[in-house]
């Protein structure tokens, strides 16, 4: 009860302080280690349907739960750089929205906000929370790993 009570303390005081940091629980044992190298600001494990944001290393927000591409479409696997962003975007060869867009290939591939039941053409779908947090986050120039 004393380390709830804590806990509550110290996320109250942060609240009043204006942080808007989210508090990231403890490693344990049985954590699963994040498959990226040290200086990736993302990283997507397509094989666990997972995405982190990291600093240096280390997690600073997630694992989160993603799709990927459906057959045909597959998520290309390999490092690449945020290209550009889009708050508000459209994909005109799929007609339909992509809110809160992160690209990182040239062809398209983006994290942004979509459905977490159905497969994409490719792209990263995040629930709405995530996809507004990785769009704040990500930078051009930025290093985003995407594992098999």
């Amino acid at each position: 009860m004393g380390k709830l009570r804590k806990f509550a303390g110290l996320a109250a005081g942060a609240v009043a302080m204006g942080a808007a940091a989210m508090v990231v629980a403890p490693a344990t044992a049985d954590a699963a280690p994040v498959p990226c190298g040290r200086k990736v600001a993302a990283c997507i494990d397509l094989s666990a349907n997972q995405a982190w944001l990291m600093d240096a290393g280390q997690v600073t927000y997630g694992g989160v739960p993603i799709t990927s591409g459906r057959p045909g479409y597959e998520t290309p696997v390999g490092t690449y750089k945020v290209i550009w962003k889009d708050i508000d975007h459209w994909s005109k060869p799929y007609n339909g929205p992509m809110p809160y867009s992160v690209f990182f290939t040239d062809s398209g591939i983006a994290f942004h906000e979509g459905s977490l039941s159905e497969l994409s053409h490719g792209c990263i779908h995040l629930s709405h929370a995530a996809a507004v947090k990785f769009f704040n986050v990500l930078q051009p120039g930025e290093t985003v790993v995407v594992q098999p």
